[in-house]
């Protein structure tokens, strides 16, 4: 959740109820246009006496008549400052040295004096940062605030911590009023309103404004809204980046949306490197070379080499990829910078799995559960390591725990829906994945995971449906199109399963991936090119397989049935020989090793016929040449 920085009243100029905008659309500044930045200045912070505002004569900090830069609502002018004065100056004080109790206490005395708005709010803001929501929403409430966007602001923050939705959308409004479309534009008077210069100095308020709305649609359910609000929140101003994790995070775009989204931001001539930084949170799918491009550019030209962000976008690649070990090795750098960087956990976690690590993930999670036992990451690791070791039950109860806890936490609604797949419960995966489809609708492996247990229960139309709505948001996964060709193959549509399982194979060199992932597309290959009767090619695809794997019994046993039908059968008993030296009790084996050892007995005994025949045919030929040998001397 996003809040309002106390250091955001020194370093970026804030909007207080005397110069936010009103109603009508008109941001209050120094010329009733818009804020202007002259209004606002950096004070020195003195390691023996705190924060000392630089004294300059008819500047403002607040845009009010009087007051030290620095300090909310102190005079500038160079005379004594009053009692408000001094006492404004201890309390912000007091709040940039996180001291919250001294700054209540003393904020509470300026407004009793003052009864200022711009006290009240800032008051509101000491009880914000130490969790006292509903008292700073109370000190918020009266018709002085309602023609301030920064109380508005607050008060919103206020409420989405206090899960009151309903009043969160009221106070903060349910369309932006500062979008200039048709929707809006009857209730609220644009005239002279000057949208791009009106910023509070640094991330524009109109875009945190739709951040907060889009937060407060999100956790009721309202996804679409919420997605066209983050959108509108980075369009307005790309330095909200709140928003932009919120649409990446949530998986609210698809791989494609992403990118297209980013040339749509308008970012400053000078912020390439935002751009650039922007582009290694996209989906790495979609524009691999690309990412690899803007990495390197930002190691080289901006010296972010090593950068933790980076690091992690790089094993993001990496298992993408299926390298995780070097995925492991990533995180593992970035981990001891932090050890609780939850940002990286979800994918160490996922790489610890893929290795078979349970004694680290059962580490991991017994650190988690000691530093931080109500978290949401906290159970989803303890629900990873229960599942690495075969204890679906109590894995699934984790998982669960999880996702109450973050219901737009993808991981562990995955999670969740896996543990029923693994047991073979369909329909129970089913639910958990279509719920997965509307929380994440940008994602496709929902999608992916739902056409794959229909084809497990052998509804290859419902499988066909889902798999190509996967395909319509990504169609570069190799284990996608490997599904697809699977369908295809069972449908008897040969020629498109052997296209899709070399566009598969096609992706899965692009990507330079290592893992199994070949052994699955290999094999399938070859079984298409044996229906087709491609017997050389399957075989040439077999051996690649072999490769991967020399223990499987499957592989030895088709590679004996496409020996038997070329007829070579003394190579067919050879490798189901193999075959059935590695699975002894495999049924198939044994039955083509009888039919081939059939096969060469008849073969063998009409060999032996035809020798037979022939030397009796000999022997008949000898006797008849002694005979005529006989008659001749005679």
């Amino acid at each position: 959740m996003m809040t309002i920085s106390p250091s955001m009243s020194h370093k970026r100029a804030v909007l207080t109820p005397n110069n936010s905008s009103k109603v009508t659309g008109r941001p209050m500044g120094n010329n009733g246009g818009s804020v202007s930045n002259k209004a606002f200045s950096t004070p020195k912070f003195d390691p023996n006496n705190g924060f000392n505002p630089e004294i300059d004569e008819g500047v403002s900090f607040l845009g009010t008549s009087g007051g030290v830069a620095g300090a909310p609502g102190v005079s500038t002018t160079k005379k004594p400052l009053s009692l408000a004065d001094k006492l404004r100056l201890w309390r912000h004080d007091a709040l940039m040295q996180h001291h919250y109790n001294t700054a209540q206490y003393i904020g509470d005395k300026v407004l009793s004096i003052t009864n200022d708005p711009n006290d009240a709010f800032w008051l509101a803001q000491v009880h914000y940062q130490q969790g006292s929501f509903l008292t700073a929403r109370n000190l918020l409430r009266g018709d002085q605030f309602e023609d301030s966007l920064s109380c508005k602001y607050l008060c919103g923050l206020c409420l989405i911590a206090l899960e009151e939705w309903d009043e969160a959308l009221d106070v903060v409004g349910e369309f932006n009023p500062y979008k200039m479309d048709e929707d809006v534009t009857d209730a609220v008077d644009f005239e002279d309103v000057d949208i791009d210069n009106y910023t509070d100095g640094g991330i524009k308020l109109e875009a945190s404004m739709c951040y907060l709305r889009g937060k407060i649609y999100m956790n009721m359910n309202n996804f679409d809204r919420a997605k066209d609000c983050f959108r509108e929140a980075v369009l307005a101003d790309f330095k909200c980046y709140e928003a932009f994790d919120e649409l990446i995070t949530n998986n609210y775009l698809s791989p494609q949306d992403e990118w297209e989204l980013l040339e749509q931001i308008n970012f400053d001539q000078a912020d390439e490197l935002v751009k650039l930084l922007y582009s290694t949170r996209l989906n790495k799918l979609a524009h691999c070379s690309k990412f690899l491009e803007n990495e390197q550019k930002l190691q080289d030209e901006y010296n972010l080499k090593g950068n933790n962000d980076l690091n992690l976008a790089k094993a993001e690649l990496l298992f993408l990829q299926c390298k995780f070990d070097t995925c492991l090795t990533v995180c593992e750098t970035i981990l001891k910078d932090n050890q609780f960087s939850f940002n990286t956990l979800p994918l160490y976690l996922s790489c610890l799995y893929e290795l078979d690590a349970k004694n680290k993930l059962f580490l991991v999670s017994h650190q988690l559960a000691e530093y931080h036992p109500n978290h949401y990451i906290t159970w989803l690791s303890i629900g990873i390591y229960y599942i690495s070791i075969k204890k679906i039950n109590e894995s699934r109860i984790f998982f669960s725990k999880s996702t109450m806890l973050a219901p737009n936490f993808a991981p562990a609604w995955i999670g969740f829906a896996h543990t029923f797949a693994i047991e073979g419960e369909h329909e129970q995966a089913i639910s958990a994945y279509s719920t997965a489809v509307r929380l994440f609708p940008g994602s496709y492996l929902p999608y992916l995971f739902l056409g794959m247990q229909y084809l497990q229960m052998n509804n290859l139309t419902l499988a066909y449906e889902y798999l190509s709505n996967s395909m319509l948001i990504c169609d570069r996964d190799p284990l996608l199109l490997n599904e697809l060709g699977i369908i295809y193959y069972h449908r008897g549509e040969l020629s498109k399963a052997e296209h899709m399982f070399n566009r598969s194979l096609e992706q899965a060199h692009n990507l330079k991936i290592d893992s199994k992932l070949y052994y699955s597309i290999y094999s399938n290959l070859a079984h298409v090119n044996r229906k087709l009767g491609n017997f050389q090619t399957a075989l040439e695809y077999f051996e690649n397989v072999r490769k991967i794997d020399s223990k499987d019994s499957n592989i030895y046993a088709s590679m004996g049935l496409i020996y038997l039908k070329m007829n070579k059968i003394d190579q067919a008993i050879q490798t189901l020989h193999i075959a059935l030296s590695i699975s002894p009790n495999d049924t198939i084996s044994s039955e083509l090793l009888n039919k081939a050892l059939s096969l060469n007995m008849t073969i063998g005994y009409e060999n032996l016929l035809n020798q037979d025949v022939d030397a009796l045919v000999r022997r008949l030929h000898e006797g008849s040449d002694e005979e005529d040998e006989g008659f001749a001397d005679d």
